[in-house]
């Protein structure tokens, strides 16, 4: 049987596939559904490849080699609509979409940054050393 696409094409695949079942599987898992996400973007731009470059040039393809790049392409379209139903799942689950490239500094944000050093909050039992006044 003569293969269109390389087994490096199922493989990429294959192991997202895998991945995907395991994210949807563990329901709780951050990690699972975001590893799921990176996969599909990576195998987008790996399909893109491996199609063009193993794209034959002759214009006779047997119906089955035909049907093979063809539903490679279908896969290849689906792709980013998948990738963002898989975001929509990552963002049902509790994850926030972060990008840091590290311009801003820690010490510079400090809306969040609450002092525990210091005493605001008044004692709640009263001083011992201080005697309560009598009254008259």
């Amino acid at each position: 049987m003569n293969y269109m696409l390389p087994a490096s094409y199922a493989w990429g695949n294959f192991s997202v596939l895998a991945v995907g079942i395991w994210a949807i599987v563990q329901r709780d898992s951050l990690d699972a559904i975001m590893m799921f996400l990176t996969g599909l973007l990576l195998t987008v731009l790996t399909d893109i490849i491996h199609i063009s470059v193993f794209y034959p040039t002759n214009q006779h393809l047997p119906d089955v080699e035909r049907f093979s790049i063809g539903m490679a392409i279908f896969s290849l379209l689906l792709k980013p609509m998948s990738c963002y139903l898989v975001y929509r799942m990552y963002r049902e689950r509790g994850g926030e979409y972060t990008f840091n490239i590290g311009l801003t500094r820690a010490g510079q944000d400090r809306s969040t940054y609450e002092p525990i050093d210091q005493q605001d909050v008044p004692p709640q039992w009263p001083d011992s050393s201080k005697t309560a006044q009598q009254p008259y």
